[in-house]
């Protein structure tokens, strides 16, 4: 038997019955064209490329994995669910604390 838990607050989904909810959240670099120039059509495209690269093997093997796209999962219980769908960036829940400015 598949045990599922809320991976918020940790409810057992699956002694409680309960229906689980599944998110799935994407993230990666987002890309907006350029608009071609004049002086764009002027540039060498080997050297472009060969800036690429050079700039490409001065990152660490950190910052390459940080630039690329990652998904996560998450199982919910309808509770954590009706949360996540209300505020999914928990902007609220920051508003919440009362920091202050010292």
């Amino acid at each position: 038997m598949v045990h599922f838990t809320c991976d918020l607050c940790g409810k057992d989904l699956t002694a409680s019955g309960d229906r689980r909810h599944v998110v799935k959240i994407e993230a990666y670099p987002g890309f907006d064209p350029n608009e071609i120039k004049e002086d764009d059509l002027d540039d060498d495209p080997m050297e472009a490329i060969t800036r690429v690269l050079e700039r490409d093997q001065a990152l660490s093997s950190d910052e390459i994995t940080a630039s690329l796209s990652k998904s996560f999962r998450f199982d919910l219980c309808p509770d954590c669910h009706k949360k996540f769908v209300n505020d999914p960036l928990g902007k609220e829940m920051v508003r919440l604390f009362d920091f202050s400015k010292n």
